[in-house]
This record gives structure tokens, C-alpha cells and sequence, in this order.
């Protein structure tokens, strides 16, 4: 965690996590981020496990959340799906190299970065349409 090509300066190791609510952000990395109990590499306190490096952007707010839980708990308003025609727009954050890719990226992938190689959770695919509109 930190080393990766686009961490902040000042970023540190140590694993700490932090939850950030509405309009407060996450300053660890490069793109607009909130969640719960969120680490270095976006993991979350409801999706922690090796391969749950991704945050989602969601389009009601222009921001990333590890997951739909943590927009729940961090945001005062509904979600809002990934619109179909902004699909080749930046919509997910790896977590282990902090590259942005695009909704059609991601979606084509074969649950791993195609950036870095980072191994995605392939659970995901089960609630894509919380996402991105299908």
C-alpha cells in the first residue's frame, strides 16, 4: 500500500483505515473517495477480502465508494446507476495501482486489472446492475 505510481505524498503503510462521510473525502487518493473503515488499497469494512481492490463511481455524486454499503452509509441521497452511455468514461479505481478505468474496461476484464494485474473479486459480477446500467 502507498508505493504505487500514483499514491499522494505523505501516504503511509501502516494499514490504518478511515471512513469518510459526505463532504468530507478521503485524501489518500487521487479521485474523489468516501467509504467505511476504508484501507490503503480501498478494501472496505464490508468487502475486505486479497482481491476487493476496486471502488466504484457513482453517477448521483461523481464519487467513488468501495461499495454500494458504504455509499448507503456515507451519503444522505439514492443511488444512481453508471449510465450506458458514459461507458467510456473513468467509473472504477483500482486499488493496488490507483488506475482509473473506464465502465467498458472494467466490464471486459477478466476480473483482474489490466493495468497492474491485480486480481479482482469475481463475486462482483453478481451485482453489477447495482453499478452500471445494463
Amino acid at each position: 500500500m502507498g508505493d504505487g505510481p500514483n499514491a499522494p505524498a505523505g501516504e503511509d503503510d501502516s494499514g490504518a483505515r478511515r471512513s469518510t462521510e459526505a463532504p468530507a473525502l478521503d485524501d489518500r487518493f487521487l479521485v474523489p473517495l468516501r467509504g467505511v473503515a476504508v484501507d490503503g488499497e480501498t478494501r472496505c469494512a464490508h468487502w475486505d477480502d486479497d482481491v476487493d481492490v476496486v471502488a466504484l463511481r457513482f453517477c448521483c455524486c461523481e464519487t467513488f465508494y468501495p461499495c454500494f454499503h458504504c455509499h448507503a452509509e456515507t451519503t444522505t441521497h439514492e443511488p444512481e446507476v453508471w449510465p450506458r452511455e458514459r461507458f467510456d468514461e473513468p467509473a472504477v479505481l483500482c486499488g493496488a495501482c490507483r488506475s482509473t478505468l473506464t465502465a467498458r474496461e472494467y466490464l471486459g476484464c477478466e476480473d483482474d486489472c489490466p493495468h497492474c494485474g491485480a486480481a479482482f473479486n469475481p463475486g462482483c459480477r453478481k451485482h453489477r446492475d447495482r453499478y452500471f446500467e445494463p
